[in-house]
């Protein structure tokens, strides 16, 4: 049976995703920020007969993330999806929203997959000869947005004052080197919850490169974070970047899809 979450099911809900905390980075963080019942944001549930929750389905603003750790009613999710006019994204686990999309009924229009990685221990981290490793401020980001902007595989949309929005609300911190009185290299956090948290933003300049600044930052910032108890994971496609996170422990999880939907009006 397929419901609407609400805060009575909270405890149920921790219990299916906190043991996969990477995982649910984003409902677990979303469910922290904003509850189960907003404007922009929705929870449904996929129960057995006797009462046990065994799959989440979340909508925030116009995406669909869905988590089931085993079985669930891939048919009965692609009703909830299908159903709606105001959405145009699925991502999550291949494995699960693999199992959903034949059961969306609008129309494919793109998709991504990518590598979905988590560390859980500090015992590969390189925290050697790391006291050039600066936490930024909130003065800093501005330096930090000027730095991202010269990376140019990175996506620059976020504003400086975003940035320290998302600091200022914990959900974000950066860990950068600085050299030549500018920052040449960082690597930061996004979507932190109290269990988890997302690498990103992970990057060096051309001209300061082949020196482990990247290894350096990302190792500090790991190693602070999984002391406060909260699990890592983060986003590659670049295999050689792959081989740089798994040098200093982390391992791959599974693939992750992002699906991208023509809406209704725009097939009318």
């Amino acid at each position: 049976m397929i419901r609407r979450l609400t805060e009575n099911d909270h405890l149920q809900c921790l219990s299916l995703l906190t043991p996969h905390a990477a995982e649910n980075l984003f409902i677990l963080g979303d469910i922290e920020a904003y509850g189960y019942d907003q404007p922009f944001q929705k929870l449904w549930g996929d129960f057995l007969e006797d009462g046990t929750l065994r799959a989440v389905l979340l909508k925030y603003e116009k995406n669909y993330i869905p988590f089931a750790p085993d079985d669930f009613d891939a048919k009965g999710f692609g009703k909830v999806i299908s159903e709606d006019s105001d959405f145009l994204m699925m991502s999550g686990l291949k494995r699960v929203t693999s199992q959903i999309q034949p059961f969306v009924s609008h129309s494919f229009r793109s998709s991504r997959e990518l590598f979905y990685a988590k560390c859980e221990s500090t015992n590969e981290l390189a925290l050697d000869n790391n006291s050039n490793v600066q936490v930024a401020s909130s003065l800093d980001l501005s330096h930090i947005h000027s730095l991202h902007e010269q990376i140019g595989e990175f996506d620059s949309s976020e504003t400086v004052e975003e940035k320290r929005r998302n600091q200022e609300k914990g959900v974000s911190r950066t860990y950068f080197i600085e050299e030549d009185g500018k920052p040449v290299s960082a690597a930061s956090t996004a979507a932190e919850n109290s269990q988890s948290a997302m690498i990103v933003g992970v990057c060096t300049l051309a001209n300061y490169k082949r020196k482990g600044y990247a290894s350096k930052c990302t190792s500090k910032l790991c190693y602070d974070v999984l002391k406060e108890g909260k699990v890592l994971c983060l986003f590659y496609d670049n295999p050689e970047a792959g081989n740089i996170y798994k040098r200093i422990g982390f391992q791959d999880i599974e693939k992750w899809m992002m699906i991208h939907f023509e809406t209704k009006e725009a097939l009318v």
